[in-house]
């Protein structure tokens, strides 16, 4: 009788191969990669300095829930990392490899989405208009990570929760 953490395991695995299968499109392959670079979060502390060029009586605030945001998120994934040790699935599954570098060694949860996240939901609350190209940014940061073959779907749905959690909290 399986458990649920082999369900899970078994439907993460069925969606990485899907999605990590989708090798060959050239769009995609040309894409992905910048689209988890976008998300490294080397471009992060710009945004406060640019609203402040932009809307300067916003920019405080956002850098404040920013700021808060981040030290609830950095340690929090961090943490995860270290107690859960979840191998990515480049080290540990024979048809993915790894289409780039990963940063560390393990997997759960994906701080690169954790933090596109922690973005998304900072700047739609700043600015509602732009919601929707935000977490399609956000979204697509995380589906990166599992073309890229570093990280499960698992990874990425508790990378979302944790960003969204913590801009929240920040907010």
């Amino acid at each position: 009788m399986r458990t649920f953490v082999d369900s899970v395991t078994h439907w993460d695995r069925v969606f990485l191969n899907t999605i990590f299968s989708l090798n060959g499109k050239r769009l995609i392959s040309a894409v992905m990669p910048w689209m988890s670079h976008s998300g490294n979060g080397y471009y992060y502390p710009a945004i406060p300095l640019i609203l402040y060029f932009i809307e300067p009586r916003i920019a405080g605030a956002f850098f404040l829930c920013a700021l808060l945001s981040f030290a609830l998120e950095l340690p929090l994934y961090k943490i995860l990392k270290q107690k859960i040790k979840r191998d990515r699935p480049c080290e540990v599954l024979s048809r993915v490899c790894g289409r780039v570098s990963p940063s560390d060694q393990f997997s759960f949860p994906s701080g690169h989405t954790a933090a596109a996240f922690v973005m998304a939901t900072l700047l739609s609350y700043f600015f509602p208009l732009l919601s929707m190209p935000l977490f399609t940014w956000a979204f697509l940061v995380g589906f990166s990570r599992i073309y890229l073959g570093v990280h499960y779907p698992t990874d990425i749905l508790a990378g979302m929760v944790i960003g969204l959690l913590c801009a929240l909290s920040g907010l």
